[in-house]
């Protein structure tokens, strides 16, 4: 009887209950889930050893002594190590006559790897893909490397495309937050996000050394990862998307000019990276970081802060002023990992400062490009992929994923682990080795001579033209 009661003295709320259930299943369908990952690993045959890197500069017709001694500073502190791979054209003795076709087979080698392996292990069918987003800032091909997807896997004629290009290092973070755009309208969806870029096309034949720095820190890679809203997947998921914040300062013409594909004085393509760059990465970083803290950090870190500004601020009042800790955020109340992009060396180093981390925190971004190189906007899931093959990455804690891209931009995303993450990954062949606490590579033991040569009395080396 009192149930009979109860429910009869809810009719008139019923309309009102079955409204507040509608827009919650509707919020349940805009979650964007990562359901697996596959990063790009090449053959043995395309490893950079310090031999061949030596060969493939010094059979260069445009550089001289200076230019040698330029890239052996540069090489020799960019954290790169002997295991990096670089595309077919290079080790056919080709870079300096690229052609279209050199492109198309560097990112066909990585479709016909990564995404066979990313369909068998997912048990998810080409057929069952509803969306298709590819970025690759390089190669604009026509008909598009997202129709060549199509074609090499036969997907459905219905299936929603997007081929982005010119986004640079930031790009996956694009691509799924497209994805994630398409979501919150769409219900039941799945989407397959392939993230690369192509070295064969990109490659700088000329000694501006603005253009010729790229050479040494761009490797070839990718990552293929399936995405998706359907709820009855979230038990298999990885990880689950919190957010994603996009800044871009296009708009500044020094940001802008920051780093810019452009032809030198002699008509040779490359990427010009201006000396106006850290400034104009810093400043995206920081607008950036002031969204992401007020989305993760706690209340309690939020007034820490504020109040250490306000103490600061009229701190000049007061005698003892030094004694007031400069305001710094702890972005460890609210993030357990980083994946940070692997732009160099000095960029992780500059990066950490900023943000208080520890060499733990840094760790995977160092090891990554030591093992990897700068795999452009890929390079963040090869970090993602080190801290998954540490089994560092357990259940509810959250992962905060960091990059940079010509624009310029700064683009971050922050992840919540689902389960506890153990699955094999693109490291699983020599994470044993890693970390490594020596990460300096043989080349300054190999070609140090160059430094103390003189360009008058310069030997040049037999088959090799050297302008001095």
């Amino acid at each position: 009887m009192d149930l009979f009661l109860m429910l009869w003295y809810s009719l008139p709320f019923l309309p009102l209950i079955f409204v507040i259930w509608q827009i919650l299943d509707r919020k349940r369908g805009q979650d964007c889930y990562l359901l697996d990952y596959e990063c790009y690993k090449s053959t043995d045959d395309r490893k950079l050893s310090t031999n061949f890197s030596g060969e493939i500069i010094l059979r260069s017709k445009q550089l001289g002594l200076y230019e040698y001694k330029f890239l052996l500073r540069a090489i020799v502190s960019s954290g790169i190590g002997e295991e990096t791979y670089a595309p077919k054209m290079v080790f056919d003795g080709r870079e300096a006559t690229p052609k279209l076709e050199d492109g198309l087979v560097e990112m066909d080698e990585f479709f016909l790897v990564s995404i066979d392996r990313l369909f068998k292990r997912s048990g998810i069918s080409p057929s069952e893909i509803d969306i298709l987003v590819v970025n690759v800032s390089m190669l604009a091909s026509a008909p598009s490397l997202a129709s060549r997807i199509i074609n090499l896997y036969k997907m459905r004629e219905d299936i929603k495309v997007y081929n982005i290009t010119g986004m640079g290092c930031s790009a996956s973070l694009i691509s799924i937050n497209i994805v994630q755009s398409i979501f919150k309208t769409r219900e039941n969806m799945k989407a397959l996000v392939v993230t690369s870029e192509t070295l064969s096309l990109g490659w700088y034949n000329g000694n501006n050394r603005s253009m010729i720095l790229a050479n040494c820190l761009f490797r070839i890679g990718g990552c293929a990862m399936i995405l998706t809203n359907k709820t009855s997947y979230k038990h298999k998921a990885m990880l689950k998307l919190k957010f994603l914040v996009r800044t871009h300062h296009g708009a500044k013409d020094e940001s802008y000019e920051a780093c810019v594909q452009k032809e030198d004085d002699k008509g040779f393509v490359g990427f010009h990276l201006d000396k106006s760059l850290p400034k104009a990465a810093t400043r995206a970083f920081v607008d950036n970081l002031k969204q992401i803290a007020l989305k993760i950090l706690p209340v309690k870190e939020l007034l820490r802060f504020a109040m250490l500004l306000i103490l600061k601020k009229m701190s000049h009042k007061w005698e003892k002023a030094g004694s007031i800790p400069k305001p710094t955020i702890n972005f460890k109340e609210g993030v357990d990992h980083f994946c940070l992009h692997t732009g160099g060396k000095a960029v992780i180093d500059a990066i950490g400062q900023s943000l208080n981390l520890s060499e733990y925190d840094v760790e995977p971004a160092r090891m990554t490009l030591h093992r990897f190189g700068n795999t452009s906007a890929s390079s963040i899931w090869y970090v993602l992929a080190y801290m998954q093959a540490k089994k560092r990455l357990k259940r509810g804690e959250k992962i905060l994923m960091l990059a940079f891209g010509a624009g310029f931009k700064c683009n971050s995303c922050l992840w919540e682990v689902l389960r506890d993450l153990n699955d094999r990954t693109v490291w699983e062949d020599c994470i044993e080795s890693y970390p490594r606490n020596n990460l300096t590579n043989p080349f300054l033991e190999k070609y140090g001579w160059l430094q103390n040569e003189d360009p008058e009395t310069f030997h040049v080396p037999d088959g090799y033209e050297i302008h001095k």
